[in-house]
């Protein structure tokens, strides 16, 4: 036997204040998730969550700011701003994970640079960056 899927005390409370339009609060909480599922995407939140994960973070910032200039490989960056290895590479991780920055390898050698230099000039026009 299959039970009803459980509809909370609160959306139960608004339907039957006449402020909510939905007269059946089953069918109206079905709707509330096919809406979340439509403009709510997990996929989408988790990609912006990683993107303002990666500018939340001032060092990272300044690497961005680096990497506006000109490419650099792991070890300008790190003199640059004063960094470990693992420093550094952490923090360009987190920034290629997130899409901001890409890398280029030459030999033994890895450079980073802006994955979208647009985006960057656009986060500057608005202060951001």
């Amino acid at each position: 036997m299959m039970s009803k899927p459980r509809v909370s005390k609160r959306l139960n409370r608004l339907i039957k204040s006449g402020i909510c339009p939905a007269e059946d609060a089953l069918k109206y909480a079905d709707e509330l998730k096919q809406l979340a599922d439509k403009v709510a995407h997990v996929e989408a939140a988790d990609k912006q969550h990683r993107f303002f994960k990666a500018l939340a973070d001032k060092t990272r910032l300044r690497i961005l700011r680096l990497l506006g200039v000109r490419e650099m490989c792991v070890c300008e960056v790190m003199v640059a701003l004063g960094l470990t290895q693992p420093t550094a590479s952490h923090h360009l991780g987190i920034l290629e994970n997130s899409g901001l920055v890409k890398d280029r390898k030459e030999g033994k050698w890895v450079f980073y640079s802006i994955a979208d230099r647009k985006l960057i000039e656009n986060m500057h026009e608005v202060g951001i960056l």
